[in-house]
């Protein structure tokens, strides 16, 4: 059982909770949108990025919004309080959605970086090996939370060792091979790794939560946190690296991603037509 079901709580903790459950399955859904409409300006080659992101918008939105249901029917309303119905909350949901997520997320970053032959499946499994011993391990964990055993440590301990594995397989996936980027996509890909580096750890942050604020209001801490890793690991991490297949395809000479890049705005229109810094220097000039 989770440490969600102990407490009671009061109209603003539970909806905030609900509140934020609620955001993280409408932003899976517009990044669902956003993937698809944006695939057809990246070259064939690396277009599975996006389609495997839209794969991870699907699968979360499910995910969140299973969360959701659960949270508005574990609780009800007793006139002071909202308190503990017949159905339990869970947060194992997470751990199963993760373990299709994580290892589509890793391969994405392979597909992106230009990894491929024999090279691409050795990382592919290691990838994958690793993400999935993280994540139940995790969950092996999680069930011993309220009381907080001596398993509850163990297995955040072991799930901890396979995370620092991954991060620096994805370190070594993106720094070694960085010098096969164009310039101009390379900012972005080092913004990838500090963007799984500080999402990543987010994690680990609200798995630890019940032993760091045991109470309602650390319930509604833990649920933010773990929404806002989901937003920014999987949503946010997949329209970077869709900017990097874009710029590399507008490299390669793909046509769809160069009239993309072109369409891009580069600064605010004044009423004469004219581009607004410009029209400050001619000003001045005058």
């Amino acid at each position: 059982m989770n440490f969600e079901n102990l407490f009671s709580y009061n109209v603003d903790q539970y909806t905030l909770v609900s509140h934020v459950l609620s955001l993280g399955f409408a932003v899976m859904a517009a990044g669902l949108v956003y993937f698809l409409v944006t695939a057809r300006s990246i070259a064939p080659r690396y277009r599975l990025s996006s389609v495997l992101s839209a794969v991870v918008m699907v699968s979360a939105f499910f995910e969140l919004f299973l969360l959701y249901q659960r949270w508005v029917s574990a609780f009800q309303w007793d006139g002071t309080a909202f308190v503990q119905s017949d159905t339990l909350f869970s947060n194992g949901y997470r751990y199963v959605n993760w373990s299709i997520d994580v290892p589509v997320l890793l391969i994405q970053l392979l597909v992106v970086m230009g990894v491929t032959g024999r090279r691409f499946h050795q990382i592919w499994v290691a990838f994958v090996a690793g993400g999935l011993a993280m994540i139940y391990t995790g969950y092996a964990g999680q069930f011993h939370e309220v009381e907080r055993s001596a398993p509850f440590w163990v297995w955040g301990l072991v799930s901890t060792a396979f995370f620092l594995v991954l991060l620096a397989l994805v370190y070594r996936v993106i720094f070694g091979n960085l010098a096969r980027l164009p310039e101009s996509a390379r900012g972005v890909a080092r913004g990838v790794w500090w963007l799984v580096v500080v999402s990543w750890l987010l994690y680990p942050g609200a798995y630890l939560m019940p032993a760091m604020w045991d109470s309602a209001d650390g319930v509604v801490a833990r649920q933010i946190t773990y929404t806002l890793a989901d937003i920014t690991s999987k949503v946010v991490y997949g329209v970077l690296l869709g900017i990097i297949a874009r710029k590399v395809s507008t490299t390669e000479g793909y046509g769809p991603a160069i009239e993309d890049e072109v369409a891009l705005p580069r600064g605010g229109i004044t009423d004469r037509g004219a581009p607004a810094g410009r029209r400050g220097r001619t000003d001045r000039d005058r």
